[in-house]
């Protein structure tokens, strides 16, 4: 998945850097905050992509004397920065840019600058979505949009289609604000689009920032792959119970596993370690992203 991110990332930098200048240009030309804060929002979506992309190359980097489980959780970090950033930057500086347009409320000169650059920036945004859309479905598979997320071990999955859902929601409701002011004659209105974009960036950025932190505090596995080791192991000669079976996911692609079982009483130490020996490599090869294992024996609890 890690190939298809990287495409739904650069095609959305690409996009939001373009964008990002046209809605600049759009807001020195008619004065309106709502296209101000949707400059601003590309902008921030713009830096976050890059962002992403410094978080796949980081998490590449090997593993070493002071990380030894390597650098994965990277990915996780930076896609919680990402989150921050949001709402810390697009959320907040639109809020202010409106409540500024609604203390100090000016018609929109030239709105039909601004409806072309709309027009544009929803064409590239959604064909961007769509993208992110698709690579966002190979994962999905049958399950639920919301249980796709929250099972979800890679955030690049779904940062990439949030923020461009975010983008499209602001971009209608910039054109709906501009709209309804150059119609109805109500100045007020351009600034409550503003604040109305910072809000949905500021929902959007606290949605991420919950999916996120799970994956960086220390995940476990999905349920199917735990319970997928577990039955292995119970079912290995010279293992009489699993005790415990313990996960956590140190990248997308990185599992890592503890295991506690009580061994045949009968096994010396040298037929221990080679069972211990082969478990581990027949873990390995059935699921693929588990990396690295740890066996403890012991008793099971009273």
């Amino acid at each position: 998945m890690a190939g298809g991110s990287k495409k739904v990332i650069y095609a959305a930098l690409i996009g939001n850097g373009l964008i990002a200048i046209a809605k600049f240009v759009g807001s020195a030309i008619t004065g309106s905050a709502a296209m101000m804060s949707e400059g601003i929002h590309s902008v921030v979506d713009t830096g976050n992509q890059l962002l992403l992309l410094l978080g796949l190359k980081r998490a590449k980097k090997p593993a070493d004397k002071e990380y030894p489980f390597g650098h994965g959780k990277e990915i996780y970090f930076w896609s919680f920065v990402v989150a921050i950033s949001i709402f810390a930057v697009g959320s907040g500086i639109s809020i202010y840019e409106g409540v500024h347009s609604l203390m100090d409320p000016h018609a929109v000169s030239s709105p039909h600058i601004n409806y072309i650059i709309l027009g544009l920036a929803i064409c590239f945004e959604g064909g961007a979505w769509y993208f992110a859309y698709k690579e966002f479905r190979k994962v999905q598979g049958d399950q639920g949009f919301l249980k796709a997320v929250r099972g979800s071990k890679d955030p690049t999955t779904y940062v990439v289609l949030f923020e461009d859902t975010a983008a499209l929601l602001g971009l209608f409701v910039a054109l709906l604000g501009i709209w309804l002011g150059q119609v109805t004659g109500i100045l007020i209105l351009d600034g409550i689009a503003s604040i109305i974009i910072g809000v949905i960036l500021g929902l959007t950025a606290t949605w991420l920032a919950y999916e996120t932190k799970g994956l960086l505090i220390g995940e476990s596995a999905e349920p199917k792959i735990v319970d997928g080791i577990a039955q292995l192991t119970n079912n290995y000669e010279g293992i009489q119970i699993v005790n415990e079976t313990l996960t956590m996911h140190m990248g997308p692609e990185y599992i890592l596993v503890n295991l506690s079982v009580d061994f045949d009483d009968t096994l010396n130490a040298d037929r221990i370690e080679k069972v211990t020996a082969k478990l581990t490599q027949d873990i390995k090869n059935k699921f693929p992203r588990v990396k690295r294992i740890f066996v403890e024996a012991e008793e099971p609890a009273n």
